[in-house]
């Protein structure tokens, strides 16, 4: 709606300006036909530029500055011999345009990351397959993406934002033991997969202005560098959903390869500990999955055979009922 509105604005203004210009010639009707037709023929054209982005716009800019101060230079030395005062011009506009055009091409084609805080522009890598994943700190405290990354169930470049990195030392100095020992864990996970041939993870050196908090940061990042996020955070999953975010939430992939488990099927579990319920027991199958066993209390400790009632997929995962197997 202020997209349209911005054109008809134009539109409008052009009209007048074409007026006022052919009033100075007694051509106001002229000059309001011309105005009018200007501007719809500008407006057609940014139409058609919608798919144009503004980092490849900004990548362009870059090369054809780079490209004019080279020419200059070039031209510079070139002034030096003594060359025709219409030969010096000549080599001039040439240079110009080859050094423009060059620069424009390899902003565009090359392969180096390039990243500038004011303002914020990045020139896409395209020797990246699958494009960036930004990692926040769950997930690499959690330690899993490591193995998923050495399966090719996730392609492409693992990059570590400053911010996340200084939050995980932040955690290694915590006074509270828990948080030390996650933090800990982080960065030697981090270590390991630095040295690790087959992982291709990258130190983001750059910050976002602002005190933003980590989870707003990496949102920003991830659609600065058109990235997606991997997490284990179930509450960054849906906060990045609702923004547009891509993530790659860990714990759903685990989810869903989980073996199939239908009611009335058999198995035999572990009972470790009481359930909410009186009478239920609890325990766990390998993959994780609670299963919570009617009148299993009294066999705590012991391995039963139970049968499948239900199965229940909520939001954080998987749950089974089962009950005692008197068979």
């Amino acid at each position: 709606m202020t997209l349209l509105f911005i054109r008809i604005f134009f539109t409008v203004l052009s009209g007048i300006v074409g007026f006022l210009i052919g009033s100075f010639y007694n051509k106001e009707l002229f000059g309001v036909v011309v105005g009018l037709a200007g501007a719809g023929v500008w407006v057609g054209v940014e139409a058609m530029t919608k798919q144009v982005s503004v980092r490849g716009l900004s990548s362009v800019v870059f090369g054809l500055v780079f490209g004019v101060v080279m020419a200059k230079l070039v031209s510079d030395i070139l002034a030096l011999v003594p060359f025709s005062e219409a030969l010096q011009s000549s080599l001039r506009v040439v240079l110009t345009l080859v050094f423009s055009y060059l620069g424009a091409v390899i902003a565009l084609r090359g392969k180096d990351e390039f990243n500038l805080i004011i303002p914020y522009v990045r020139f896409r890598r395209t020797d990246i397959k699958d494009g960036v994943i930004l990692l926040d700190t769950s997930a690499i405290i959690d330690g899993r993406v490591a193995d998923i990354y050495r399966s090719h169930f996730m392609t492409g470049r693992l990059v570590v934002p400053r911010f996340v990195l200084h939050e995980l030392q932040r955690l290694a100095d915590s006074e509270d033991d828990l948080k030390r020992q996650r933090g800990r864990r982080g960065l030697e996970i981090l270590r390991v997969m630095q040295k690790d041939p087959l992982v291709d993870i990258h130190i983001h050196e750059d910050d976002l202005p602002g005190d933003r908090e980590v989870d707003l940061k990496l949102i920003k990042l991830a659609k600065l560098l058109e990235a997606r996020v991997c997490t284990t955070d179930f509450n960054l999953s849906r906060m990045a959903a609702i923004q547009g975010t891509e993530m790659l939430n860990i714990n759903d992939l685990v989810n869903s390869v989980k073996p199939v488990i239908f009611a009335g099927e058999q198995m035999d579990v572990l009972i470790i500990k009481e359930g909410k319920e009186d009478g239920q027991g609890v325990g766990y199958l390998e993959d994780g999955t609670m299963v919570v066993v009617t009148d299993g209390r009294k066999h705590t400790g012991h391995k039963v055979r139970v049968a499948i009632t239900s199965v229940l997929q909520t939001q954080a995962g998987r749950m089974v009922f089962a009950k005692m197997d008197h068979q």
